[in-house]
């Protein structure tokens, strides 16, 4: 413990975000582009969930992927934005260590999550690019339940080991987390016992999911890029498609890196940009991903088209029936 802090016999059990102290003044601005944009996102997603729910076409391996991702966007920004919107309209920014746990949580466990996901979004491209003849006995039932386990063992126990670590620390030196969320380091930074196990956890999350992750999923383009300089014409389209949604994958993993890595090295950051970059980092993806893999790919596309001709051809039938009565 650190000699200012000795004899301290108190913890605070309760904590208040203060995310853009630079704008306290205007925050209840904020609201309205957050909001537009967390409303935008769950339609986005929502709407992707039931164009390949309800399309046969599309229940095929790289679109469940793309489906996990698309809860996965759900969940993550809706346990964060809505107490965000209340705190800039009302000041409702006050959460208990029980509850700020809890929060760390499942943000930091379903980030991971689609991580992992994007990882296996890459290696799926790979396969179909470079080996398509081979795609459906590798891409299977039991690939996906590799992959499951897979996931739900290391998101799992990494981010356990997180919340486990975080607990028992004496929260003495402040109770103002300057950050809109419960995020891992920003919790971490206001304990008066040592933090040195934490720090090292905040570590292994940024090499088991950045620098692992992103080192595979480059890998793998660099191969699909080998395969598409030598083949035909439907593979540069393919590979088009991967190109874009690489440039989605590294927006995430940079933005994700710098909110973690400015705590873990003690790089200083107005309290405001770095709110915002953790907020983007959550809220950017579930904005865009609803495009890049829906408008922008054919088959989703062509299918989101077809319902709603074939609810706008229902609505028709219907008002011609009512004027022949």
């Amino acid at each position: 413990m650190n000699e200012e802090f000795k004899g301290v016999n108190f913890s605070y059990t309760r904590f208040i975000f203060v995310g853009f102290p630079e704008i306290s003044d205007y925050k209840h601005l904020l609201f309205f582009p957050f909001f537009i944009t967390y409303i935008l996102g769950l339609a986005g997603n929502s709407l992707l969930l039931f164009v390949i729910k309800t399309s046969e076409s599309l229940h095929s391996p790289m679109y469940i992927l793309i489906s996990g991702l698309a809860m996965v966007n759900i969940v993550v920004p809706t346990a964060i934005v809505p107490n965000m919107l209340l705190s800039f309209l009302f000041d409702l920014n006050e959460i208990s260590l029980a509850g700020c746990l809890t929060q760390m949580f499942f943000t930091h466990f379903f980030s991971s999550v689609e991580s992992t996901i994007l990882l296996a979004m890459a290696l799926d491209r790979l396969i179909a690019i470079c080996n398509p003849l081979r795609y459906a006995d590798i891409m299977n039932a039991s690939a996906f339940i590799k992959l499951a386990a897979f996931m739900l063992v290391r998101s799992g126990s990494i981010m356990s080991a997180l919340v486990i670590l975080a607990r028992p620390l004496a929260f003495c030196r402040s109770n103002v987390i300057k950050h809109c969320y419960c995020d891992h380091m920003a919790l971490v930074s206001l304990a008066c016992d040592s933090t040195a196990k934490n720090n090292v956890m905040g570590l292994a999350v940024i090499i088991s999911f950045v620098g692992i992750d992103i080192s595979v999923i480059v890998f793998s383009y660099i191969r699909i890029l080998n395969a598409v300089l030598q083949a035909a014409e439907d593979r540069w389209k393919a590979f088009h498609t991967c190109g874009t949604h690489l440039i989605v994958m590294l927006c995430f993993y940079l933005v994700g890196s710098v909110t973690f890595l400015s705590h873990n090295l003690g790089i200083t950051m107005p309290t405001g940009v770095n709110t915002f970059l953790g907020v983007l980092y959550i809220i950017f993806p579930a904005t865009v991903n609803p495009i890049i893999y829906g408008v922008r790919t054919k088959e989703i596309r062509n299918c989101i088209l077809k319902m709603f001709r074939k609810r706008g051809s229902k609505v028709f039938t219907v008002k011609v029936s009512t004027v022949k009565a």
